[in-house]
């Protein structure tokens, strides 16, 4: 519109001129050289313009014929630029398809096509990473280091290639390098502060962070949470040799991040250890309330040293009821209720958390508080063996590798402040109960020995008939009535099963303790026989006015009873003697029971805790 507009105001600029020369008719008169022209205004303005423009096209096309050479190479010029770069795009497009041998060709062609241009080196090096070809790589890397406009290129792709090579010093001068030409570079920066952290160089790696946070490479609350974590990596280092000063470092870690666990840990450790109880239980409500942690209830626990395990469990109380919204605090208090041997404060507060809140380490606490309170060693199993299914536990977790202890680094990256409280990704299954289950299976296995180690082998002659009711009775069917009466009334000597031992029968007897299910012996058929006979044993033992009358051979009225077994007196004796909390060994006394079920084990004097 503009353009209309200018071209409209130039014509009726030269419509003026002209209306304004027809107006004022004149005459012009040139002499030169003897001549005298003499012509009207009109005339000799129009020759004036003619001779103007004559003049202006002599000198376009003299300077066309001036610049056709130049015109001519440049062209040429234009269009193998124009081919080179052609080449570096389809080059990248092959380097990101894969197409190594493509990339490769043009590469070259680009090179020759695009000799200044330093995007070809770069080309030329990602075709020789995607063809394998390393040491080519390297070289085109180094080239780059020539030219300050690709100097940074080149450093990062020779950081790059040591990374892969595993050369951590080599990669670690590249980082520090490109750290001094741009301190703005990320790659750099950042590198440098992850390769310190994994050295334990806390300090140089606090002026690599404070670097980072003055070019804007960090934001500034992650800046503070990573110089926090730096502050606590000394601390930890120094506090057993400099009590003060890592004192301070971890307050001021504690100023900077208040839900940074281990800074709280420390100084609440601290200063518990040098009376200041009030301000170490300051600090760790403080990080509880932002991030409940065991550890942290295990240092309040301990803030007063001399306190009573019952002074101890009223302070966790104390701070699992200002969070009670998580499973922390009910866990904490769970632990001093059992220090405290308070076994049904402990079960009060873990019965919420049997059922959606189900964790491995409830478990475990559950199967210590049976352990305690009743030596239930059933149940202690059944406690176990759910802590082996349960979901696992909370833990300090980076880079997919659980670690036992919170760490300022990860131990697979190096990247500092990685760990996170959190159950792991991975249901791999707890390795800690089965092993509890292993231990106590030993135990129990170990006191068997022992005590048929003291009590000697029975007397052979004093071996009693057992009876298997479940075995018997598919053997019964396929027997005359005279026979099963016979296998019934049969005496000791002359019992179809008279090979087995008092021995054995007492093994099994004290075997019925160890808390095993039907279920944990079902691929051993033995063991269910021998379970079989044990409860036939203590059924008799209970119930002996209910047996039934029968005639023997001598048309004598004698008494049948159930199939069972008739112990004498030695293998009475035999049987594994119940001591009660006095210390006092009293008889065996048989429960009747149902014959899946083993029954409890003989409690023993000063309950034994699986867990210390």
């Amino acid at each position: 519109m503009w353009r209309a507009i200018f071209i409209f105001v130039v014509i009726a600029i030269l419509a003026f001129v002209m209306a304004w020369f027809a107006d004022r008719p004149g005459a012009v008169t040139l002499t030169w050289l003897g001549y005298e022209i003499q012509t009207s205004v009109m005339f000799a303005a129009a020759v004036v313009a003619a001779f103007i423009v004559l003049v202006l096209s002599l000198w376009s096309v003299v300077r066309r014929i001036l610049g056709a050479p130049g015109s001519i190479s440049g062209f040429f010029r234009s269009r193998r630029r124009q081919k080179g770069y052609n080449a570096l795009s389809q080059g990248m497009i092959a380097v990101g398809a894969g197409d190594g041998r493509t990339a490769n060709k043009l590469s070259e062609q680009a090179a020759n096509l695009l000799r200044d241009e330093p995007l070809t080196l770069m080309l030329k090096a990602q075709a020789a990473q995607l063809n394998g070809d390393q040491a080519s790589a390297t070289r085109v890397f180094k080239a780059m280091l020539q030219a300050p406009e690709t100097e940074s290129l080149g450093l990062h792709g020779l950081f790059v290639q040591a990374r892969r090579d595993n050369d951590t010093e080599a990669a670690r001068g590249y980082a520090e390098r490109a750290m001094r030409e741009k301190p703005e570079l990320a790659w750099a920066t950042l590198a440098v502060l992850a390769m310190q952290s994994a050295d334990n160089d806390w300090q140089g790696a606090t002026r690599t962070l404070e670097a980072a946070r003055l070019n804007k490479l960090v934001e500034k609350p992650d800046a503070a949470r990573q110089k926090a974590v730096l502050m606590v990596a000394q601390a930890m280092d120094i506090e057993d040799a400099e009590t003060d000063r890592a004192l301070v470092l971890a307050l001021d870690a504690h100023k900077l991040a208040p839900a940074l666990v281990q800074a709280a840990v420390i100084a609440g450790r601290i200063l518990a250890s040098q009376g200041n109880t009030k301000k170490a239980a300051r600090v760790l409500e403080r990080t509880w309330k932002l991030a409940p942690h065991p550890d942290l209830a295990e240092v309040y626990a301990h803030a007063r040293p001399g306190d009573s395990p019952r002074d101890r469990l009223k302070r966790v109380k104390t701070l699992a009821q200002k969070l009670p919204d998580t499973i922390e605090g009910p866990v904490a208090v769970a632990r001093a209720a059992i220090e405290a041997r308070e076994w049904k404060e402990a079960r009060n507060v873990l019965s919420p958390l049997l059922d959606e809140k189900l964790q491995s380490r409830v478990c475990l606490l559950m199967a210590e508080i049976e352990d305690g309170e009743n030596a239930a060693r059933g149940k202690v199993r059944e406690w176990l063996a759910r802590a082996v299914r349960a979901p696992r536990d909370p833990a300090w977790t980076a880079d997919g590798y659980v670690a036992e202890a919170w760490s300022p680094v990860s131990p697979v990256s190096g990247k500092l402040d990685a760990l996170e409280w959190r159950v792991p990704v991975e249901g791999l299954a707890y390795h800690g109960a089965a092993e509890l289950l292993d231990a106590l299976e030993f135990s129990a296995d170990h006191d068997l020995d022992a005590t048929a180690a003291a009590e000697g082998p029975p007397d052979p002659a004093d071996a009693a008939l057992v009876i298997n009711p479940v075995e018997d009775a598919e053997v019964q069917e396929s027997q005359p009535d005279a026979e099963q009466e016979t296998s019934m009334s049969a005496g000791p000597d002359e019992s179809p099963v008279a090979e087995d031992t008092v021995e054995n029968k007492v093994e099994d007897q004290a075997g019925s303790g160890d808390g095993e299910n039907k279920a944990d012996s079902a691929d051993d058929t033995d063991s269910e026989k021998e379970t079989s006979a044990a409860s036939a044993v203590q059924d008799n033992a209970m119930a002996p006015e209910t047996a039934d009358t029968a005639t023997t051979d001598d048309d004598e009225p004698v008494t049948e009873k159930p199939p069972v077994l008739e112990t004498s007196a030695a293998a009475a004796e035999a049987l594994p003697d119940v001591v009660d909390d006095t210390g006092e060994k009293d008889e065996a006394i048989v429960i009747p029971r149902a014959p899946d079920d083993p029954g409890p084990e003989p409690k023993k004097n000063g309950s034994r805790n699986w867990f210390d």
